[in-house]
């Protein structure tokens, strides 16, 4: 589906165009050409490589999708992927913005998310100084606009950690923090296959050989990694902190199993006392003295009581009860 296509001149809009009229457009060599597509269909992607004359290997890449984030340089073009992240009833989804960008063009393509791009259009437009840089500024600001929906996203985790933790030492609630630590970490690994590899992807435009599309607005892009760092340290940190966790959540399971263990063990000692009595006066020999006397059986069973007894309070005392 196509959202929008726009000429610009100068940092200005001149007009939405029709797709027909995009190499039209690109033949004059100070108009800038941005068109952005959602869940474009194989047809409507051979259009525009057509008119851009965009490489096959990267319309092939946008086809397939579910690509890793990635930047990749075709001659005097860049192809770039960069996943969009987006929290639904506790869940991340994952889609893809797929951006090709040339000296005088640029053509995003989303997929599979419901996250509009619309406002760096807007942003862009306000700013007709910086958008006079061309593609290469509009490749940052839709970099950045994905970058910053990253922050709300490690926030909850973060914030979901700390709840976690208060619970961490409730009798009775080790296995459902466990849980909830494994689902968490399987979301944290989500962001972090986002972020990673889009920072390798982004050095290269932010340091050493630079491309050419982007060398203008190699600054912009600085402004962008040092987010993605900052991002993926916070992501270190919460995978390290839920790793401890995990140990703690363990280690209290074996707590809990321990004293369970100790409760049995000292109800089995008591209990044994009684057994070996029962069985020592159930051995029916014919010359037991205890067996003729009057207060035996009252004796025995204080005997019994009294050991029982003395060890439930020695239990009781070690804790164990």
């Amino acid at each position: 589906m196509l959202i929008n296509c726009v000429a610009y001149r100068e940092g200005k809009k001149l007009a939405d165009i029709d797709t027909d009229e995009i190499s039209d457009y690109l033949q004059h060599p100070d108009c800038f050409v941005w068109v952005a597509l959602r869940d474009a269909t194989p047809a409507e992607l051979d259009k525009m490589r057509i008119e851009f004359n965009l490489h096959a290997l990267a319309i092939e890449d946008a086809n397939h999708g579910h690509q890793r984030p990635k930047l990749e340089e075709y001659g005097d073009s860049l192809f770039a992927v960069i996943h969009l992240l987006e929290m639904e009833h506790g869940e991340i989804t994952i889609g893809e913005v797929d951006i090709f960008v040339g000296s005088n063009f640029i053509l995003s393509v989303r997929n599979r998310s419901g996250q509009h791009l619309l406002g760096v259009r807007e942003r862009c437009e306000r700013e007709p100084e910086v958008l006079k840089q061309g593609s290469g500024f509009v490749l940052y600001a839709l970099m950045d606009a994905v970058v910053d929906r990253y922050f709300p996203i490690v926030d909850s985790m973060e914030s979901e950690l700390e709840g976690i933790e208060e619970r961490i030492f409730e009798r009775g609630a080790a296995r459902l923090n466990i849980e909830r630590l494994y689902d968490l970490k399987r979301r944290v690994t989500i962001v972090k296959h986002a972020v990673a590899p889009l920072m390798e992807a982004v050095s290269k435009l932010a340091s050493g050989r630079v491309p050419p599309v982007s060398a203008s607005s190699r600054h912009y892009f600085r402004d962008v990694y040092d987010h993605l760092t900052r991002i993926n340290a916070h992501l270190d940190v919460l995978r390290d902190t839920i790793g401890t966790a995990i140990q703690v959540s363990l280690s209290s399971v074996a707590i809990e199993q321990n004293d369970v263990a100790k409760r049995l063990a000292a109800w089995a000692g008591i209990f044994a006392i009684a057994t070996a009595f029962a069985g020592i006066w159930g051995m029916n020999f014919k010359v037991m003295p205890e067996l003729q006397w009057e207060y035996g059986y009252p004796m025995a069973l204080t005997m019994i009581a009294g050991a029982m007894g003395f060890l439930f309070f020695r239990f009781r005392r070690l804790g164990w009860l």
